[in-house]
């Protein structure tokens, strides 16, 4: 069977830095167009708008005065429908779930959303957001920027925070995992294509091929130029998703109108969960956009 091609693009993409960066979401886009229905969207979208622009990007679109340009990109009967997927990933629940996965015994969903939900009223906001801060950098060998933290010192404020209640007991559990961090930096550090468990870009290809190779067609991505998706990661790729992934192909998003389309969708598809993710969503997009948010996403719900 051939494979179809399926163009990708992403936004808030800021690598391990899950908290305290620039942006609170990541999304990662694909759409399956041919590129002359691609072509033919793009120009849909500059007649609809006017701007003259060379190059349009996710904020065109979201600008007020072009609403009506935006809902027709997300309509059930626009250009999309059918052939758009967005994954989104909530970075600071992404960062949760990761140290519960990777530092309890036998760490769940159930226990990181939890833990996501109560953390900072029990611990307090600011002593919560240090501790997400402390737990990224003690999973980065290098860290880049803020809070840079030994894995001593991480766990012993662990167990200053393990204690009586929900979070408390959840992170008496945190506070064991020691022998987990310590096997995970020593992986990290002799294997080039692990993939960090900080990293969001890596299960979202994963999850948008899986959705477009779903009927058992094999998929072949056209990729926005990504230096996440080294050599050794896209091979880590194809050992996981098998006959499902044919090749990962980068380009200038400039070059295909198929990329530029789905550079469209995954900055529109942020800007919108990130909106409701801060409790000032508006129901007419959010409503749109759900059709295209996979259900696997990391993620609480557009609408909760």
């Amino acid at each position: 069977m051939s494979p179809v091609e399926i163009a990708c693009d992403e936004s808030g993409s800021e690598g391990e830095n899950l908290v305290g960066g620039e942006t609170d979401v990541f999304a990662h886009a694909g759409v399956r167009l041919t590129p002359e229905d691609a072509r033919g969207c793009v120009q849909e979208i500059r007649a609809r708008i006017g701007s003259p622009a060379e190059e349009y990007k996710a904020n065109h679109l979201l600008r007020g005065k072009h609403r009506a340009v935006l809902e027709w990109l997300l309509d059930p009967a626009g250009p999309l429908a059918g052939r758009g997927h967005v994954h989104l990933t909530d970075k600071t629940f992404f960062a949760v779930r990761a140290a519960v996965t990777l530092l309890a015994e036998d760490g769940t969903d159930a226990m990181a959303r939890t833990l996501h939900r109560a953390g900072p009223a029990a611990f307090g906001p600011d002593r919560w957001a240090y501790f997400l801060a402390a737990f990224t950098s003690v999973l980065r060998l290098k860290p880049r920027r803020g809070v840079t933290t030994s894995p001593e010192e991480f766990f012993a404020l662990a167990g200053e925070l393990a204690g009586a209640g929900e979070a408390g007991e959840i992170m008496t559990q945190l506070s064991r995992g020691a022998e987990r961090v310590a096997a995970y930096r020593a992986r990290l550090a002799s294997d080039p294509g692990l993939v960090p468990v900080l990293d969001p870009l890596v299960p979202a290809v994963i999850h948008t091929v899986r959705h477009f190779s779903a009927d058992g067609t094999p998929v072949a991505l056209v990729h926005d130029e990504q230096l996440a998706l080294t050599g050794e990661r896209v091979l880590q790729l194809k050992v996981t998703l098998g006959h499902r992934l044919a090749g990962v192909r980068f380009v200038d998003s400039r070059s295909d109108a198929r990329v530029q389309v789905a550079d469209f969708l995954a900055g529109v598809a942020r800007r919108i969960a990130s909106d409701a993710l801060n409790g000032r969503g508006d129901p007419r997009l959010t409503g749109l956009l759900e059709s295209f948010v996979d259900k696997d996403s990391v993620w609480n719900g557009l609408s909760s």
